[in-house]
């Protein structure tokens, strides 16, 4: 054994070993039981951050607790390789992007590798390659054939001088994030996925999961399952109606006014006779959609001409355009009521509009309705024949007013909106789509795919390049042989991302997207990822597994099991980033530190759950435990091989030491496995490191007592720190790799006390500590503790009034 921790020959050892015995190769077997832990996959940005390291270290930590465990263990690793950091790059490297992701997973494959995670890399995947989204595109093509996939116009932040949809976080003070143009609201046709069809099991299979409640909340909130009531306004000297959906339909004898959405078809109508009202339609377009900025943003409008009738009163009501109304949310209008309404309020308030109380505001309460809006539900005045009604008996009886007018009806709506997977972008899965002027939309059809994106292009960033290649879309008919046109959009990355860990599973199928192998697999049985995927991407992918279900792929209703949102790496109290300038990297430590180190530190520092606070310190801490470990097993190596433990030879000194250690494994067992607190295990095995180093005793006894202990630490540490880990269970003598050993069992003989020890107080101070039998009668422990010295002296002169024996742990003696 060398004398010193040299953790670069030995990490290199260790993976050199892992590689050429195949050792992370996950095989199919009815006769285990299986664990397919993932951590969410990385964007090839180039080079891996600590957020990367953190997400990676959980991920390989459970992965080979799970296996020392004995079960049959999946860990894959692959790369959410589209998406518009690839364009941007290109544009600023001018280089393709296919190339600059390629040459970025190459450097981050190697990096991976260097931290020694425990990676089944014959599965690895890349969601650019043809072979992957060769399945997406057949599955699209399915979906269409079923109904569940439509197209559409949708309003989308356009740029006009990139020719480029942008999301809304690229949109900055009005203008294109990459080139300040002024961006647009557009109306263009795009492919939607119903999600919707499936929002109520999204709501109630929440229940199946083992998930944080903070992020079943924030799914809950996003798909919004809210009971209101939809119903109908007439339209004066018209024929059609207004329809509309409320969740208060208590305040409607409060409405005065109905508002619609700039790109409604009233608005357009009105805008073609008033040039003021077409420039205001006009300015619209260059409104953000997302409903935050709704919210918060300057409520805009105009009247339209046209006059609404109320569906129960018939009392007439103007209808305004305002800015503030989605085309693509509802049917593109809402009841206003300004009353008891903070943005019909603010709305009404600007316009000179009418504002009307319909709600008394509760005892002790002011409703003032010149300064704001009384949003509170309540007791129903101004209402006619619904007076004094409160809100769930006023929601009934107008809701059933109004069905037996034929005016409307109770019903469930969801905020959740359909999955727009269009993007005008080029680097993604080209969408299978092919459009004839006399067949309409026809999908590709199987023998045809994949659909392949070109990837030797020029790439300026102006528009999408495959929309400039007549040889990529100008295609024939599937279904008449007529001259057609191919799908020039792409995919949403998040397609991609909803169901790779399903492929993983049988990633070397090349005849079907999935086969019985990703049955056994799936569901992952812990998913790690960070919180902001909390929504879309996790809400996505239980989706996509109910789809894959529904076409017979996988048998389960839910994509991941249990889930772990691991906390950000902040430095100096903020989220590391180049901009800051606060970033370390994590190949400056691995070649100063090794991985270990680095591993060590990444779980010891915080929980998982929680933010972790970079420390050089904690760094230099981590390492210098692990030159301890090694010393540690040096020495007791050195000592020369340790005889066999017989527990019934041991003396007290000798039973406390293994009784730590198995107090020491019934702990870190459970944190584990039911807490997940990696740093308390670690705290708990340096704890138990640091009773081994103190003892001053060399018999065969406690050397087989501390041989014991050591095997413990070593096996318990290895998925924190695996390379040092598989060199000192060498060094203690076993042939096999700590990897197939087993995971330390409790021997609740060794747990037994003969004595224990509890604290004495007398009026509730601690004054003394005492040895007892552990069988030892209440009596007994009383008068040990009224005979200790330390004790009697804290009652001299004082009368013991009552003496309280908590068993096991304390003794308190009340005296005055």
């Amino acid at each position: 054994m060398d004398v010193q921790y040299t953790p670069h020959k030995i990490e290199q050892e260790a993976q050199a070993f892992w590689e050429k015995n195949q050792c992370f190769k996950a095989v199919e077997d009815a006769n285990r039981e299986k664990f397919y832990c993932l951590s969410m996959f990385p964007y090839p940005s180039g080079r891996l951050h600590m957020g990367h390291v953190r997400n990676y270290t959980i991920g390989d930590v459970l992965s080979r607790y799970q296996r020392l465990r004995g079960k049959n263990v999946l860990q894959p690793m692959g790369w959410d390789a589209f998406g518009l950091p690839a364009e941007n790059a290109a544009i600023k490297n001018n280089v393709a992007p296919a190339k600059w992701t390629y040459e970025n997973i190459d450097y981050m494959r190697d990096q991976l590798k260097q931290l020694g995670f425990a990676y089944d890399w014959d599965r690895e995947i890349a969601t650019c390659h043809p072979e992957y989204y060769r399945w997406e595109q057949w599955f699209f093509t399915r979906l269409f054939e079923k109904g569940l996939v439509y197209k559409k116009t949708s309003a989308v932040n356009w740029c006009p001088h990139d020719m480029t949809v942008l999301a809304n976080e690229q949109v900055i003070d009005g203008g294109c994030w990459r080139c300040g143009t002024e961006v647009e609201r557009r109306e263009i046709p795009q492919w939607f996925l119903k999600i919707t069809d499936y929002a109520d099991q999204l709501l109630d299979d929440l229940d199946k999961v083992d998930w944080p409640e903070q992020v079943k909340t924030m799914q809950r909130n996003w798909i919004g399952k809210s009971r209101g009531v939809e119903l109908r306004f007439g339209l004066k000297d018209r024929s059609e109606e207004l329809e509309v959906f409320t969740t208060r339909p208590d305040t409607l004898m409060g409405v005065t006014y109905v508002a619609v959405a700039a790109q409604h078809p009233l608005s357009l109508e009105a805008a073609q006779t008033n040039p003021e009202l077409a420039a205001f339609v006009e300015e619209c377009k260059h409104t953000k959609v997302a409903e935050a900025d709704m919210a918060t943003m300057e409520k805009k409008g105009m009247p339209t001409g046209f006059t609404a009738l109320h569906p129960l009163t018939g009392r007439e009501v103007p209808v305004m355009v305002a800015n503030f109304v989605l085309m693509d949310y509802g049917s593109g209008a809402v009841m206003a009521v300004p009353g008891h309404d903070q943005r019909d309020w603010e709305f009404a308030t600007k316009y000179g509009l009418l504002i009307e109380q319909v709600i008394a505001a509760a005892e002790g309460d002011e409703a003032d309705l010149s300064k704001e809006a009384y949003t509170e539900k309540g007791t129903l005045i101004n209402s006619g024949e619904f007076d004094g009604l409160g809100f769930e008996a006023a929601f009934d009886a107008i809701a059933a007013k109004l069905e037996s007018e034929g005016k409307g009806k109770i019903t469930i709506n969801y905020r959740l909106r359909d999955w727009g997977v269009s993007r005008q972008r080029y680097w993604g899965a080209p969408i299978p789509m092919i459009h004839c002027d006399t067949c309409g939309d026809v999908a590709v059809p199987e023998d045809q795919l994949p659909v392949v994106l070109p990837e030797d292009v020029d790439f300026d960033g102006v528009g999408s390049p495959i929309k400039k290649m007549p040889e990529f879309y100008e295609t024939t008919c599937p279904k008449c042989g007529g001259a057609a046109t191919r799908e020039t959009d792409t995919f949403d990355t998040f397609m991609e991302s909803s169901w790779y860990y399903a492929r993983y599973a049988c990633r070397n199928q090349s005849e079907a997207m999935l086969d019985s192998e990703a049955d056994y697999w799936t569901p992952v049985n812990h998913y790690i990822g960070g919180i902001e995927h909390a929504i879309l991407h996790l809400l996505y992918s239980r989706f996509y597994h109910k789809l894959l279900r529904d076409e017979g792929l996988v048998n389960s209703d839910e994509p991941f099991q249990r889930l772990l949102t691991q906390g950000m790496v902040l430095k100096d109290g903020s989220k590391m980033s180049k901009s800051k300038g606060n970033t370390v990297d994590p190949q400056e430590l691995i070649q100063k530190y090794g991985a270990d180190t680095v591993r060590l530190f990444i779980m010891f520092a915080a929980p998982p759950e929680q933010s972790l606070e970079w420390s050089d310190s904690g760094v230099e801490g981590a390492n210098r435990f692990l030159k301890r470990l090694w010393k540690m097993v040096q020495s007791h190596v050195d000592a020369g091989p340790a005889p066999e433990l017989n527990p019934a030879t041991l003396n007290d000194k000798q039973k406390e030491l293994r009784r730590k250690t198995h107090e020491t494994i019934a702990k870190i067992s459970d944190d584990m496995e039911r807490r997940l607190t990696f740093n308390t295990a670690i705290a708990a095995v340096m704890e138990l490191t640091n009773a081994i180093t103190k003892v001053n005793d060399d018999s065969s006894e406690m050397r087989a007592v501390q041989h014991e202990a050591i095997e413990a630490c070593v096996v318990m540490l290895s998925p924190m720190v695996p390379h040092i880990a598989h060199n000192l269970w060498q060094v203690l003598g076993h042939d096999d790799a700590v990897i197939d050993a087993q995971w330390p069992q409790v021997d609740q003989d060794a747990l037994a006390r003969d004595s224990i020890q509890m604290v004495v107080q007398v009026n509730g101070k601690v004054r003394s500590k005492i040895d007892v039998a552990a069988d030892a009668s209440k009596e007994s422990v009383e008068a040990i503790a009224k005979s200790d010295e330390k004790v009697v002296k804290f009652l001299d002169g004082l009368t013991i009034r009552k003496v309280i024996v908590v068993p096991g742990k304390l003794v308190n003696i009340v005296a005055n």
